[in-house]
């Protein structure tokens, strides 16, 4: 009956984000914006996965522990989303030669998957992630 739909994020800034995350392989599908340009909603789809980015022309910058797991973690609400990927070690060196990391760590969670993490342009963490556990086995 329910099935996995998006993710929202709010942005600084809609054009520099689009092109963040068509680097990660989103298009965009939809656009929308109000008559004052308050607001900018765009869709971004990468297969099954929908993101939905707004920008606000009067944002609110988001706390400064956001922007690091040790603080962000522990604190209740959504924390980052993770873009998988086939080869972390590929992607690690695809990210750094794109310009979108510099010197990112591997790391394997206690979840036994490996991982690193990067920001977006208005400093949301992605997750980018190699799970090849079982039950994510692809078909």
């Amino acid at each position: 009956m329910f099935s996995f739909h998006h993710v929202a994020l709010s942005v600084s800034d809609m054009d520099e984000s689009v092109v963040f995350y068509g680097l990660l392989g989103f298009k965009p599908v939809f656009r929308w914006q109000a008559e004052d340009a308050s607001l900018v909603i765009v869709h971004l789809r990468q297969g099954e996965a929908l993101l939905e980015l707004f920008c606000f022309a009067s944002s609110v910058a988001a706390p400064e522990s956001s922007g690091q797991l040790e603080t962000e973690l522990p604190r209740i609400g959504i924390k980052h989303f993770g873009v998988r990927v086939d080869d972390i070690h590929v992607a690690k060196a695809r990210v750094e030669s794109m310009g979108l990391a510099n010197a990112v760590n591997i790391v394997q969670g206690r979840t036994g998957i490996d991982y690193f993490f990067i920001k977006d342009p208005s400093g949301i963490l992605v997750e980018i992630v190699q799970d090849d556990r079982i039950f994510f086995a692809r078909n």
